[in-house]
């Protein structure tokens, strides 16, 4: 979605649906029926599991936004939305579509500009929008596609979605909330647009365009449509369209991916399984080994970000999706996929990093690119002083990980000797409206601190750089600080801190920071390691353990 569009296409943001446009009734999630569906022909049917207990939407409580959803052999993957946050479009995994784990990323650095390195200028609210993340069996490659600053698209690919991911081309067309295709006979389609719709053809080894033509142009009754995901099914092209925020259309055509396309509606208004929430929508169509089908949308959940749910897919006889509903609504539980059994179990988005090994875990994306000098793991994280300010929204290497909801914890452990006059270091709530608990050194004394106040206006500069809200004494060296975010939808959506110095006896500090919950920023809240000068540089921090935990 286009920052110029923003106020036209996501005033219904944070809706709390009621009503019921399309939608096959499914009578309670205890005796629901499977979702009948329309299997790809020649599709082959493996072996299942009998199929586990029912599961909860959000099937993901973490900010994964604009997803593109694919299935290769018995594995999905999914990508999302990212913003200025680096590395970029992150890859998610699953056996079974209800359990997630985060792969790596296909935005390997968001070099596109300095304002992605906080370098005489801020990326907020740019980057990694709506991309589209695809299997080519014929080259046995995965291939991310996106536009950046609306000027010209991306195209990286890899032989496995840990990387290493690799920039294959850029195309001087801006493929906007683009959805890529690889066709039967391998060719690459890519749909996309804001209202009017257009397809491209790419040419065989992807790296140019051969072909764009506009194939459909939205009524002015339905306003606007994009987000665009792009299918063959049963010979048939299907472009998968949202209206945001509130309502998910598709276009069919019978004549090939150049249309003539018709529409249909599936759903609009439609009740959320996220109390508070808003309509799900804008994600995409997967079919299982055994041919069932789903829907992956998210959720506009804020302050937590944008949250993924799951809902089985029928089909009607002449060809057009089906959400398959529960009371009339998208339902907080369905029964669990019927999938083979997994191999292993994925890697849970909650629980301990003691920064081992010689890289970042993929649960990890910094705000902008890092300065890769300053930084280290290993025996733990160091982050050493990269950015003399005292604005913490232009401050380098500022390391950040999604809030888990509802409510979560992050705790941190963190060894302060190797700090200097001047320097600030610690745990955040990070937004455009942000506060922290952490360490300020100065003269030669550190301290125990909550500030709040850390604000954007709406073009991203900042309008306060934050103000103490409460202190406490500090000898130095090691500290436990804690924060804790509830993000459910709705009031009060507090954030609280505490510290110990032992690691087992937390000491609350500061009052209660309530978190924004305007859509505008897009991203949710995450928790943010920082240590930024405001003096000098070469001050240090170690972070020897960070623990995100749920009640």
């Amino acid at each position: 979605m286009s920052w110029l569009e923003q106020e036209h296409s996501r005033r219904g943001a944070l809706v709390t649906a009621t009503g019921l446009i399309a939608g096959a009734a499914l009578p309670g999630t205890a005796t629901a029926h499977a979702a009948t569906s329309a299997p790809v022909a020649g599709a082959a049917v493996a072996p299942a599991a009998p199929a586990a207990g029912p599961y909860t939407n959000p099937v993901v409580w973490q900010d994964f936004a604009d997803i593109d959803i694919i299935r290769v052999g018995d594995v999905y993957y999914c990508s999302a939305s990212t913003m200025h946050y680096s590395p970029g479009a992150p890859v998610l995994r699953s056996y079974d579509l209800v359990n997630w784990e985060i792969a790596g990323h296909s935005v390997p650095v968001l070099d596109f500009g300095s304002k992605y390195d906080l370098n005489g200028g801020r990326g907020y609210v740019r980057g990694i929008w709506a991309s589209s993340l695809a299997y080519r069996p014929g080259n046995r490659t995965f291939y991310w596609l996106g536009q950046i600053d609306f000027a010209r698209t991306y195209l990286y690919t890899a032989t496995a979605v840990e990387g290493p991911w690799n920039r294959l081309t850029t195309i001087g067309t801006a493929y906007y909330d683009a959805g890529l295709l690889v066709d039967t006979d391998d060719t690459l389609y890519v749909a996309y647009g804001n209202t009017e719709i257009s397809v491209a053809q790419l040419s065989a080894d992807g790296r140019t365009q051969v072909r764009t033509q506009q194939v459909f142009s939205t009524p002015s009754s339905i306003g606007t449509l994009e987000g665009a995901r792009f299918y063959k099914i049963n010979g048939n092209y299907y472009i998968f369209l949202t209206r945001p925020a509130n309502g998910q259309y598709i276009l069919r055509s019978t004549s090939g991916p150049f249309g003539p396309y018709t529409l249909r509606q599936v759903l609009l208004d439609l009740g959320g399984p996220v109390p508070g929430g808003g309509v799900p929508h804008q994600g995409g169509l997967v079919q299982t080994r055994n041919g069932a089908w789903y829907y992956m949308a998210f959720v506009d959940a804020y302050p937590g970000g944008r949250v993924p749910a799951l809902a089985p897919i029928a089909w009607t006889s002449d060809g057009w999706p089906v959400v398959q509903l529960v009371n009339g609504a998208w339902g907080a539980s369905y029964p669990s996929p019927v999938v083979p059994p997994p191999p292993r179990q994925v890697t849970p988005m909650t629980g301990v990093d003691t920064f081992d090994g010689t890289a970042l875990k993929p649960r990890w994306e910094w705000n902008h690119n890092p300065d890769n000098g300053k930084w280290s793991v290993g025996n733990g994280l160091t982050l050493r002083t990269a950015t003399v300010t005292d604005d913490l929204y232009w401050a380098r290497n500022t390391l950040t990980h999604r809030v888990q909801g509802p409510t979560s914890t992050a705790t941190i452990q963190l060894d302060c000797a190797g700090m200097r006059d001047g320097d600030r270091a610690g745990l955040a709530l990070l937004r455009d409206a942000s506060a922290w608990i952490g360490v300020k050194r100065d003269g030669g004394v550190p301290r125990i601190v909550t500030v709040a106040g850390l604000t954007m206006d709406g073009n991203w500069n900042t309008t306060g750089t934050g103000y103490e809200t409460a202190g406490a004494p500090f000898s130095g060296g090691r500290l436990w600080l804690r924060a804790t975010a509830d993000i459910r939808p709705g009031a009060p959506r507090p954030g609280t801190f505490s510290y110990s110095t032992d690691g087992v006896n937390f000491t609350r500090l500061g009052p209660a920071f309530t978190m924004g919950n305007n859509w505008q920023f897009f991203m949710g809240y995450r928790f943010a390691l920082f240590n930024y000068a405001t003096q000098a540089l070469g001050g240090s921090v170690g972070v020897a353990r960070f623990e995100l935990s749920t009640p």
